[in-house]
């Protein structure tokens, strides 16, 4: 569920109605690639200056968020095996108390509480060999999440677990956190039309197009929508690019917290656009667990922009909601 997908979105050539030549910065963090582009506002940004700023930022937030970095602020949390109030970083009690929002609103199928289950399945920081994990040992993970059992304030910025054996991960929405804090240094620096992409989840800011592609999850295939994105986030999450296989079986890496085991359904990826990147990054995964049916009604009734890429056999069938077809023209 948290491990985001970081080869289904790419970026394409801005809109030619804006002449400009946009500066492009590259780098890695947060375990994958990372791009920014941006107009040079007056007075202009130097671009190496810019990019050790940027890269500063993402190496402070992946010291708040990373489950990878036995020494980061949620690793140590993790392992602190108290019921009592931990002080941590403004960004990672906001984090989660918007992740306790979604929770709520999906019933627990977005659950950030999922890190045991996903060291069980080795897709985080310890990786599986051999089978998948028996019921019994899914059923002792299982026993030790639950978002209810995470609380967050905001003032002073605090964690705490009402069992002192949670742990929790918020991968599926720290990126596209990242993504919005970068955005808003380059806003605050004087930037007034940018583009920022960490992995699979874009972030933009401003009135200039950006042309973005969501593919198919097949690779070879043709791309699955081309649009221009402007002043909005676009995420995807699916499962095609972080799997094992055993006896034949394919699992993924997006975990159902509900049952403890990969999402089983048609759904081969869900792209949501949303005002910002924390939520079109956390609302993709969700979407993705619910499944096309539970997920597209969920979408729809909340008027999320989101487009669902369902197999049928050996062809893929999209399901938009009909915010996105409205914004990805």
């Amino acid at each position: 569920m948290i491990l985001r997908l970081v080869a289904l979105i790419f970026f394409f050539t801005a809109t030619r109605a804006f002449a400009a030549e946009p500066v492009a910065l590259t780098g890695r963090a947060l375990g994958t690639t990372w791009t920014v582009k941006f107009l040079q506002p007056a007075p202009p940004l130097n671009p190496a200056t810019l990019t050790a700023r940027i890269s500063a930022t993402l190496e402070r937030l992946e010291q708040q968020f990373s489950t990878y970095r036995p020494n980061s602020e949620l690793s140590r949390f993790n392992t602190a095996r108290t019921t009592d109030w931990i002080t941590v970083s403004p960004e990672l009690a906001r984090v989660a108390t918007d992740c306790r929002a979604l929770s709520v609103l999906t019933g627990g199928a977005f659950d950030a509480t999922i890190f045991p289950l996903i060291d069980l399945w080795g897709f985080g920081p310890q990786r599986r060999s051999g089978p998948p994990p028996s019921a019994a040992e899914i059923s002792a993970a299982r026993a030790r999440i639950g978002y209810r059992r995470l609380e967050s304030r905001a003032f002073p910025p605090a964690l705490r677990k009402t069992s002192a054996d949670l742990a929790a991960d918020f991968s599926s929405m720290a990126k596209g956190f990242a993504a919005d804090t970068i955005a808003a240094q380059l806003s605050a620096l004087g930037s007034t039309d940018h583009y920022v992409q960490i992995g699979g989840d874009i972030a933009t800011v401003g009135p200039r197009p950006w042309r973005v592609a969501i593919e198919q999850p097949a690779g070879s295939a043709p791309l699955a929508h081309v649009f221009d994105l402007a002043g909005q986030s676009l995420s995807t999450s699916g499962d095609a690019h972080n799997s094992f296989t055993h006896a034949g079986r394919r699992y993924g890496h997006i975990l159902d917290p509900r049952t403890g085991e990969p999402v089983a359904s048609p759904l081969a990826s869900v792209s949501v656009i949303a005002p910002t990147c924390a939520q079109s990054s956390a609302r993709a995964t969700a979407l993705f667990v619910l499944g096309p049916d539970a997920g597209l009604a969920l979408a729809v009734r909340e008027r999320w922009s989101a487009l669902f890429l369902i197999r049928e056999g050996p062809s893929l069938t999209a399901r938009p909601t009909p915010e996105f077809t409205r914004l990805a023209r």
